[in-house]
């Protein structure tokens, strides 16, 4: 039996495939080991983007609900092994929701940033460079840049010598970027470009805090980003809300 490929407004429309599919494999409707349709597929019934299928697959993948398999296609993992602490988009729906898991990540990342500063190595600082890089070319390519964002995040956590910090982010997922979960209805691909700039060039004021082996200005550009990012979403929330 065909099931619906139904999607709510509001949330972006990656959030809203990976929410479909997460709900679905949580809810026993699709099975540990089952194969789901192609990108083509995902493509036609979802009426989206490849990217938003990639990127919700990518998130999907990042949750350990599925696994790819090269050759083979993208299969429901075994998530009845795998029941750990996460942060789910669907479960982000409200300013209050997002500003909560902000505080989370200021929490946990200020002191990261402060760590890497002190103790990253030339590997760390090309490893956040590549990331640098590969926002950059998301950007340029009109994509949403939230897997390569993750990733240098998770690379500051990974220059603290520290496994337990950047496991802490695996953990989290890449939901924790806000715009992950909402996305304004009327946003253009100029003003998609712009947020993302202004998000990069606060990148790359933390890289070269880092770089400097500055702990200070590493805490005070991660805290500055952070915020600025809540502002940016309470904005974005603000601007959804209006008719």
């Amino acid at each position: 039996m065909k099931r619906s490929f139904g999607l709510p407004p509001q949330i972006s429309r990656t959030a809203q495939v990976a929410d479909w599919f997460a709900r679905e494999i949580r809810a026993g409707h699709l099975t540990s080991g089952e194969k789901l349709p192609t990108e083509q597929e995902l493509i036609a019934q979802f009426g989206v983007s490849r990217t938003v299928i990639r990127e919700a697959m990518a998130s999907l993948r990042s949750e350990g609900l599925v696994v790819s398999r090269q050759g083979s296609g993208v299969f429901v993992a075994d998530h009845e092994a795998n029941t750990t602490f996460r942060i789910v988009s669907d479960e982000l729906h409200s300013l209050t929701e997002v500003q909560n898991v902000l505080q989370l990540r200021l929490a946990v990342e200020l002191e990261a940033a402060g760590i890497a500063a002190e103790k990253r190595s030339d590997d760390d600082l090309a490893r956040m460079r590549d990331c640098l890089d590969a926002i950059d070319a998301s950007i340029a390519a009109g994509d949403s840049a939230i897997e390569p964002d993750f990733a240098f995040h998770r690379a500051i956590a990974s220059a603290t010598g520290n496994p337990y910090f950047e496991r802490f982010m695996h953990f989290l997922g890449p939901v924790i970027i806000p715009r992950q979960s909402i996305r304004p209805r009327t946003e253009t691909p100029e003003q998609r470009r712009l947020y993302l700039e202004q998000v990069q060039m606060e990148h790359r004021r933390i890289y070269q805090a880092i770089e400097r082996q500055n702990v200070e200005a590493a805490r005070f550009t991660l805290r500055e980003h952070l915020e600025a990012g809540r502002e940016r979403y309470r904005r974005m929330v603000d601007g959804s809300a209006r008719p």
